[in-house]
Parts: structure tokens; sequence; C-alpha cells
């Protein structure tokens, strides 16, 4: 006979969105947070872009699981294979069933290696690589520092790719470091972007633009990749100017994501929400399923996903999970997201906005979407003590 195990809130995913909020749900007085996560190993997943580039370790951005969860937190360490809203319950991969008084669905996303043909052949080859798997980051630097001549493609996709902007990091201070060893001029950089612009931030789009001429590199933009040849080496190209064929010496890819396919079986999707999380965007409760909540990469929230999103997800969320049970207001995200890009080696610009577009400054002044010297040490040494310390342990704003 199963034997269900309840808790009051139960929260799917231990990444920076599943912890952040636990910890903050266990800080408002929460007393039964229970969370779903089947890795063994956290990643602080921004320095992902900083391994790509050579100037951090894979070591530096992982920690056992267990340091991450949050203190009196029931640890679940199994996938989810259903959810059946109907009926409150969870199934585990390893067999069991929880009950809950609200659920929270943050597991992420993962890359959908179908979307883009050949892809995932293609990263199997050392002429290819992507940063947005930790197990492939180190060699997208070895990849991109042996290159001494040819061509060098750069792909961001436009299908849920988690904080693409960042994409550009590998591709910016791969290009000073060439510069710097003296190979820039031996290398054609193509640049090939799904959407219209670098990153939906007027002034930031214009320094990245701006960066990415100084190199040299040949941008296209409104460009889909259709498939890859990895035994050829070659991208077949479409845009509003019809089909085309780049010959590739090293490969970097943004590929496009997904979200888990046990959302889209469980009914928390919905047509508009292509398999997400189908959550209202302004309070992140569940369109149909009130007692169901969606935050971070797998929710469709009709904003740039990023880890600074999360910091103002997270305290909505908790919020609005007890406003339900109280009947108070529910307090709304305004889609802030931000995006910290490198320009060079040692210049980082912060793109912040709202999901209109809109400039959503945290500080008024300095103008941190310019590119600098201190928002690049902040954003390399700083901000990954302040995920550790701070924003794990459920001190979000």
């Amino acid at each position: 006979m199963s034997h269900h195990q309840h808790h009051d809130v139960l929260v799917v995913g231990g990444g920076n969105a599943g912890i952040s909020l636990a910890a903050k749900l266990r800080r408002d007085g929460c007393h039964d947070v229970a969370l779903v996560e089947p890795s063994p190993v956290h990643h602080y997943r921004p320095m992902l872009s900083f391994v790509a580039a050579g100037t951090a370790r894979l070591a530096d951005l992982r920690r056992p699981q267990s340091q991450a969860m949050p203190a009196g937190c029931r640890w679940y360490a199994s996938r989810v294979t259903a959810v059946d809203p109907a009926r409150s319950t969870v199934e585990l991969a390893d067999g069991e069933t929880l009950t809950y008084g609200d659920l929270v669905v943050c597991p992420g996303s993962e890359v959908d290696w179908d979307a883009l043909p050949g892809s995932r052949e293609a990263v199997a080859t050392p002429a290819a690589s992507t940063s947005y798997l930790p197990e492939h980051a180190e060699q997208t630097w070895t990849m991109l520092s042996s290159l001494t001549a040819g061509t060098a493609v750069f792909v961001i996709s436009d299908q849920h790719v988690p904080c693409s902007p960042v994409a550009l990091k590998p591709l910016l201070m791969a290009a000073d470091h060439w510069r710097t060893v003296g190979t820039l001029g031996a290398i054609d950089i193509e640049l090939v972007v799904e959407g219209t612009h670098l990153v939906d931030h007027a002034r930031a789009d214009q320094e990245l633009r701006a960066a990415a001429e100084g190199y040299g590199v040949h941008l296209r933009t409104s460009t889909t990749v259709d498939r890859i040849d990895p035994a050829q080496q070659v991208l077949h190209l479409r845009s509003l100017e019809g089909t085309s064929e780049v010959r590739y010496d090293a490969l970097y890819l943004a590929p496009p994501h997904r979200a888990p396919s046990w959302i889209a079986a469980s009914d928390l999707s919905s047509e508009s929400s292509a398999g997400f999380v189908a959550v209202d965007p302004l309070t992140l409760q569940h369109r149909t399923h009130p007692r169901v909540w969606g935050l971070g990469d797998a929710a469709d929230l009709d904003t740039l996903p990023s880890g600074g999103a999360l910091r103002k997800q997270a305290p909505v969320v908790a919020h609005n999970i007890a406003a339900r049970r109280t009947g108070r207001p529910m307090r709304h995200y305004s889609g802030y997201s931000i995006a910290p890009v490198t320009t060079s080696r040692s210049r980082l610009l912060l793109a912040e906005f709202d999901r209109h577009g809109r400039p959503e400054p945290t500080l008024r002044f300095p103008d941190l979407a310019r590119p600098r010297r201190s928002t690049l040490v902040f954003d390399r040494y700083v901000e990954p003590q302040v995920y550790w310390r701070r924003l794990l342990r459920g001190h979000v704003s």
C-alpha cells in the first residue's frame, strides 16, 4: 500500500529559483517546505559563460546540492514523472507519491536538441560546443582558444534560451583574446541571431553591436539555423533573404530550450505556453490551478528568463502563496530581467529591463548599461558570493 507524504508547500526544482524561494518561505515562517531535485550537484549557472571564456573553472561554480539546501527543508533526491493538479499529487521516479497544499513548479528548462537537427551530433565533435551544459563549458574555451585561423560561428537561438544575451560573453571575450594574441585578423567571426536584436534594451543593444563591430564580427539578425551538418561542418541558414550555407571551424551554440515534458503531460501548460508552465505573468499563479505556481526558466512569463529575474520573482511567489490563503491582495511581477554581458575581457555592462523592453535599473547612478571594469569584477567575483551566501539563503528583495 502506498504511503502519501504530505507537505504544506512542495517545490519542484533545486536550482536558483527553487532554493531561493524555499529559503524565503522558511524565513517567512512556513514550517513545512519540501523540495524535489534529482541532481546531487548545484551549479551557479551564470558563471558557465566565464568558464567558456577561460576566466573561471567548473569547480568555481559547483557545490554539493546538500550545501545549497535550506535548513529545515525536506529534500527528495528524485525526478518528478507526473503531477495531477486535480488531486494535488506529485509522482516521483523512485515510486513515491507526494501531496501538497501549494505546489511551486520551477525545474528549469533543458536543451532541446531535436529543435535543431544535427546539434547534438555537432557538439559531440571538437569543432562545436555550448556553455549551456556544464559538461561542455570547459571544452568551449579549449575550442575557442586553440583556433588561430578560419571561421568561428556563434549561434543564438530565440527559443527560450535562458538569458540569451549572455551567450555573447564567450564571443566578445574570445575576440578580445584573439586580438591580444594577434590572430583576430585571421579569424572570420559570424554571429547568427534568431531575434531582431542582441538584447531587449536599446542602449545596451547599441553598446553590444558597437563592441561586436569593433572586433570585425559579421552580424546576421532574424536568421535561423535550419540544420547543422557536423561531418561537413556546415550550417544551413534561413533568413528573410532566403537560404544560405556557412562553413565553420569552431561553432558555439546557445541552443533552443524546452520545459520538461511532464509539464505538458500534467495539464500544467496551455495551448499558448508552448509546453511551459501556464501562469499569470503578473502574479505567477497558474491560470487554471490556483494552488500551483510557476517561476524561473520553466514558466511562461513573457520576459527574458534570467537568474537576476528570480530575485524579483521569488518574493512575489512567496507573498502570493500566503495572500491566496488569507485573501490579501497579491503582488505583481513587472517582468524585470537582467543581462550581464562582457564587451571585452575587462569590461561588462548590465542591461536591466521589464517585459516591454523598458529600462528598469536597480540603481539610478552609475549607469550600468555602459561597459565598466568595476561591473565585470562585481559580476565575476562578488555576485557568486552574494548568490551562495544571501540569495540561496532566502535574502531576496
